[in-house]
């Protein structure tokens, strides 16, 4: 297991970069950096995430002995049925104790002639809305898998405990929500339990139908699927990294868009690449001994996951697990041959892991709903000039402090410099040239929260309506 001490290391590296960063951003620009302003709420929630709740979720999911999405709807006590009806409690448990703060829906339908669910059956989604002090609509959406299944994908009799695949996800959504329903936020968090995932998405196809219909303002998505197992296949223990799979050009871009895009870039920087960016950042900044990994992929080689439907609609969203994966442990009839055992059994997960992986969530959807909304209609110029200059929509949300610029050099893969420019909607950067960076606007709110950073133009915008 990677110790301590090599983290640590590791952090004074990166902070000796970024200080270094911030040098030559002073000598060449002039003052650039804004302090950050620390939450200490922040740290607060990050602390109150219980490895021990979780690991008592977990072992009540896995105790329905399977939660295939044919399985059994009626029994008290095993399948998907019995499952939903828990979850839905435990929700119901947390709204009363927040003053009934939780608005508690199935997102539902009944899919049929599909290749993984021939039959009619009643794909039922648990969710549960904390709405925003000030802007309701705009969410941030935090989603677990409440599915499992074996080696064989039809087979929904057969106990399949799905301990990491996904009862963890699962758990981290009812943990965060324990945590978060104890705070106020001016933008929404919705914590969704999905099913149908191993049969087709279907879960993540019918939430993101219905945001669409209820005009949610989706701006991130963090699907959590596998965030409990340490142990790797390929024999690597580590309990201090973790994945965050984002897209990088949106899959309903249109031709025009692409061929704006192919002139002034942003092949990295579509809004689900800055939610991950802004991921990242937060793990650095509130989450103790974790660096994530920014993977530039939809998901892993040639796979899925349910923030794909959401990504499909031209929403921001990302998957958040595990660096090493042990596939003995993955879709596997539960059995032991030539001294392997195979199976998700909860003796594959670390509950510590699972918790920290869950304050992450819970730190990122806390920042993103108190900081103001992203930039709406930030547009940059610049072409054959010394100066490069910046526009965006004005906003009569009172919680606006003012607007941050950033940039980086193109080949890098995080934000290197920044200007603080005050409450304006324009703004000229004098003598930096727009050939050599790749920028971007965030909102900052009175308290020095930050929305993620929006780059300029349809390829980043938050604003999935775009056409």
């Amino acid at each position: 297991m990677l110790k301590t001490p090599f983290k640590i290391s590791t952090r004074l590296l990166k902070l000796s970069v970024l200080a270094g960063a911030c040098s030559v951003a002073m000598s060449a620009y002039g003052q650039t950096q804004l302090q950050y302003t620390d939450q200490q709420k922040l740290h607060d929630i990050a602390a109150q995430v219980s490895a021990v709740r979780i690991g008592s979720d977990i072992q009540t999911l896995v105790d329905f002995g399977t939660r295939h999405t044919l399985s059994d709807t009626k029994s008290n006590i095993r399948g998907i049925g019995a499952a939903r009806r828990w979850i839905k409690k435990e929700f119901e448990k947390i709204s009363a104790q927040c003053g009934g703060c939780l608005e508690i829906i199935e997102v539902k339908d009944t899919i049929s002639g599909e290749k993984r669910i021939p039959d009619p059956v009643e794909v039922v989604n648990i969710v549960a809305i904390q709405r925003g002090a000030t802007e309701p609509n705009r969410m941030v959406i935090m989603s677990g898998d409440i599915d499992s299944r074996v080696s064989d994908v039809m087979d929904f009799t057969s106990d399949s405990p799905g301990a990491n695949d996904n009862a963890s996800g699962v758990a981290g959504v009812i943990e965060a929500a324990r945590v978060l329903s104890k705070y106020k936020f001016n933008g929404s968090v919705v914590y969704a339990a999905l099913s149908g995932e191993e049969q087709g998405l279907f879960g993540g196809k019918i939430l993101t139908a219905y945001a669409q219909k209820h005009d949610w303002q989706v701006h991130g998505v963090l699907n959590n699927d596998m965030i409990g197992n340490i142990t790797g296949i390929n024999g690597v223990t580590d309990n201090t990294t973790a994945r965050i799979f984002s897209e990088g050009t949106r899959v309903v871009e249109t031709k025009e868009q692409a061929r704006t895009r192919r002139f002034t870039g942003g092949e990295v920087d579509s809004a689900s690449r800055n939610l991950a960016r802004y991921i990242d950042t937060v793990a650095d900044r509130y989450i103790e001994n974790l660096d994530t990994m920014l993977v530039y992929r939809l998901d892993r080689f040639g796979r899925g996951g349910h923030h794909r439907p959401f990504n499909d609609a031209g929403f921001a969203a990302v998957r958040i697990m595990e660096t090493n994966e042990h596939y003995d442990r993955q879709h596997q009839d539960l059995r032991t041959e030539e001294g392997i055992e195979y199976g998700d059994t909860i003796e594959g997960v670390d509950f510590d892991y699972t918790a920290k992986l869950t304050s992450l969530n819970a730190v990122t959807m806390a920042s993103m709903a108190w900081a103001p909304a992203p930039p709406k209609q930030v547009k940059i110029s610049g072409a054959v000039t010394a100066d490069t200059s910046f526009s965006w929509a004005s906003s009569d949300d009172n919680n606006i402090a003012g607007y941050k610029i950033y940039w980086r050099y193109t080949s890098e893969p995080q934000w290197q410099f920044s200007r603080y420019v005050g409450n304006v909607t324009n703004y000229t950067l004098k003598n930096v040239v727009i050939d050599n960076y790749y920028f971007g606007v965030a909102s900052v709110s009175k308290e020095g929260v930050e929305s993620p950073v929006v780059f300029p133009g349809d390829v980043g915008s938050f604003d999935h309506n775009i056409k």
